[in-house]
């Protein structure tokens, strides 16, 4: 890398020539995330506003060009680790969050659960344990107040302030719960998301092994099918294998896009609900 090329292009960012400045931007964007440590010094150092925002600007459009092909990658590699997609979500407004630290968070309730964990335990008192870490020991609950914030969707603003939306309070649910093999998935419900609690070798006898639902927004709160019957009837929709069945990852992180869309067309931020668009894409 040239740095006084790379210092002469920065300078000429804010040519009042567009095809210059457009012929300059697209330069420095072919350098990707290594140019940005290049662009913050350039923006400290100078006074010139118009010069500043263009810097702002190019730096936003890196970070989510980054963000767009880690999840290209991500989906191209078969979308089969959820955590690591909602990580990649959470780059597009947190471009520099430590994504060790998210997952160190997720591996401490873990370790606390299966510390307390026995081999003869039911799946109701499996559920039960895990709702105690989550809801008392760690003090997680719904976003009640603010439920439209985007913060709810971005995983590591739910661990830090330990309130979020259904689904993701339900995503750091079941991620804790496959770490201890526990058979929980997430259920694509209309307007709400679920889990289900599934056991395999009961598929034969229950409705394809799913044991009970939970929901994660209320504390885990334990329920069977006639309450999403019921729920499906206040909507007015017919029952469908999809609103009772678990469903992918793919499908998972969709919908935290599609969440996110919502949240930022209440905020009238159009930008970001087109960037989120560009995502949502990509599937």
């Amino acid at each position: 890398m040239d740095h006084k090329e790379i210092k002469s292009l920065i300078k000429l960012l804010d040519d009042p020539d567009m095809e210059v400045s457009r012929h300059v931007e697209d330069k420095l964007l072919s350098y990707g995330n290594t140019i940005i440590k290049h662009l913050e010094s350039a923006w400290e150092q100078t006074s010139d506003l118009v010069l500043q925002q263009r810097i702002e600007l190019l730096v936003h459009k890196i970070q989510f060009n980054a963000t767009k092909k880690d999840l290209e990658l991500w989906i191209a590699r078969g979308s089969f680790d959820l955590l690591q997609g909602l990580i990649i979500i959470n780059r597009y407004q947190y471009p520099d969050i430590d994504e060790q630290k998210i997952k160190n968070q997720i591996e401490v309730i873990k370790r606390d659960i299966w510390m307390q964990m026995l081999y003869d335990m039911s799946p109701l008192e499996k559920v039960k344990l895990i709702n105690h870490a989550l809801y008392t020991t760690y003090g997680f609950s719904g976003n009640t107040s603010n439920h439209k914030d985007p913060r709810n969707s971005y995983i590591s603003q739910v661990l830090d302030t330990k309130k979020g939306n259904q689904i993701s309070l339900a995503i750091i649910y079941m991620v804790i719960a496959h770490k201890l093999d526990i058979p929980i998935f997430g259920v694509n419900l209309p307007q709400h998301f679920i889990l289900a609690y599934i056991d395999a070798a009961q598929k034969s006898t229950t409705d394809n092994g799913i044991l009970f639902y939970i929901n994660a927004f209320n504390k885990g709160f334990v329920f069977g099918r006639d309450e999403v019957d019921v729920f499906l009837k206040q909507l007015n929709l017919s029952p469908d294998k999809q609103f009772y069945e678990p469903c992918d990852d793919v499908e998972i992180i969709k919908r935290v896009l599609r969440n996110l869309i919502s949240a930022y067309q209440n905020q009238n931020a159009l930008d970001k609900v087109a960037e989120l668009n560009e995502l949502l894409d990509l599937f």
